[in-house]
């Protein structure tokens, strides 16, 4: 290795050359005196060297044996990411509780007079090894009769070390379709979770067992594609084989197993991502799913959607403030209701759409607007679930620290169903977080 002398040990040769004084001593002793000094500088650099390279190879040594200790650190000791959120909600309606379930049909929406227990949730997470990550969520809650509900709302893996840009999910997890299905009550940006994907996916969102592979695409821009199966049985995927004895357009559900791999829920989906300006970012998004559903023997339904979110964040921002986000779905439902020769076969059909803006106007604060429309083919005006909708909900946002935020919302509803046609809410919600979470995406 080369070797750079001590700055001192420089000074020191120097200053010994300009003390020397050539008018008394003459030019042998000079000489010899200068021999002698470049002796000693040559000995002392040779030590200092020494000593310096000792320091380095105790250095490596130190490094090497912290490389093989992380090396043979046993699996078992992985450490968790574990994170605990609750959210309460305080408020009330111009209809009674029961109009207002109807109204709130979310599962984690606020949906009698009076307190809410809207969602405790407890996220537990690690990496396993080098091959899979590992992502579990309970979730607590108190319903309107005052009973306590324990659900295990996900439980799935994931690969990281695939090639190619391949990732493979298993386990119990929400369906990668459009952006709001997939995300927790935490991270939403209102109160309640949007109407049409209430009617369509249910209270709980669209969830089940099943495995997915993604492909993120070696394009210049943000490109990925997803491709699920999953069972299609049960209360979390309500457009399909759900509870039997419950209706859907006037059909009730027929007690329907999954017969093979055509009766299973397929999905997929393709995100793409953009930069549009240094200020300015795009997701535009396309989904699809097709399955079995529960009104007859051989019936089908297919659900289309597309979504869009947009950003802009200012070049000179705070804490990430101030910023604007518009985010909106389009989701259609075609739902065959009857086998064929049945007393009153026939293909429904649904549509809805809901669209909201965020404004992070300065540290702290957001302010939102949403608007929620859905409707249905034929005479719905009865059915609180495919009759027409419209709803438009201001709030205010006050996040307090990272850990903790209070928002007020109020919703002006407006449904054929409701025999005043409209109603009026207005809710204070209150969260906090404590421990680690994992981390949403973009």
């Amino acid at each position: 290795m080369s070797f750079i002398p001590h700055p001192l040990l420089a000074m020191f040769f120097v200053s010994g050359i300009f003390l020397i004084n050539p008018a008394t001593i003459n030019a042998a002793e000079n000489s010899k005196l200068i021999r002698q000094q470049l002796l000693e500088l040559e000995k002392q650099m040779q030590s200092q060297q020494k000593d310096y390279q000792t320091q380095i190879d105790n250095l490596e040594k130190r490094l090497n044996e912290s490389a093989v200790a992380k090396t043979n650190v046993p699996a078992t000791t992985n450490p968790l990411n574990i994170g605990l959120s609750g959210l309460f909600t305080a408020g009330g309606s111009s209809v009674d509780n029961a109009a207002l379930a109807n109204l709130q049909a979310g599962g984690h929406d606020p949906n009698k007079n009076g307190f809410t227990v809207q969602n405790v949730e407890l996220s537990i997470g690690a990496i396993v090894d080098p091959y899979f990550d590992a992502q579990a969520n309970i979730i607590y809650l108190i319903n309107a009769q005052g009973e306590t509900v324990v659900e295990l709302e996900e439980a799935y893996f994931s690969s990281r070390s695939l090639p190619w840009g391949l990732q493979v999910k298993g386990g119990q997890y929400f369906t990668e379709f459009g952006r709001q299905n997939k995300q927790h009550p935490h991270t939403w940006a209102f109160v309640d979770q949007p109407v049409i994907l209430s009617r369509f996916f249910g209270g709980d969102g669209l969830r089940s067992q099943g495995v997915r592979a993604s492909w993120l695409m070696p394009t210049d821009w943000y490109s990925e594609i997803y491709f699920g199966m999953q069972n299609p049985k049960g209360e979390t995927v309500t457009s399909f084989l759900n509870a039997a004895g419950e209706e859907v357009g006037g059909h009730t559900l027929i007690d329907r197993n999954a017969r093979g791999l055509g009766d299973l829920l397929y999905s997929t989906r393709w995100l793409n991502g953009f930069d549009l300006s240094d200020t300015m970012s795009m997701n535009i998004g396309v989904s699809g799913l097709w399955g079995p559903n529960a009104s007859g023997n051989t019936t089908d339904t297919e659900i289309y959607g597309a979504d869009l979110y947009l950003k802009w964040q200012s070049s000179r921002s705070q804490r990430g403030y101030p910023f604007i986000a518009w985010h909106t779905e389009v989701l259609k439902r075609r739902y065959e209701a009857g086998d064929p020769g049945d007393a009153n076969p026939e293909t429904l059909k649904d549509w809805g759409m809901f669209s909201q803006v965020s404004w992070g106007f300065t540290p702290g604060w957001v302010a939102g607007l949403r608007w929620d429309y859905a409707t249905a083919d034929g005479n719905t005006s009865s059915d609180p679930l495919r009759d027409t909708r419209k709803r438009l909900s201001p709030n205010l946002t006050w996040y307090l620290s990272e850990y903790s935020k209070i928002r007020l919302q109020y919703n002006r509803d407006s449904a054929e169903h409701l025999a005043e046609k409209t109603a009026d809410s207005l809710w204070l919600q209150f969260e906090f977080s404590i421990g680690s979470h994992s981390a949403h995406t973009f």
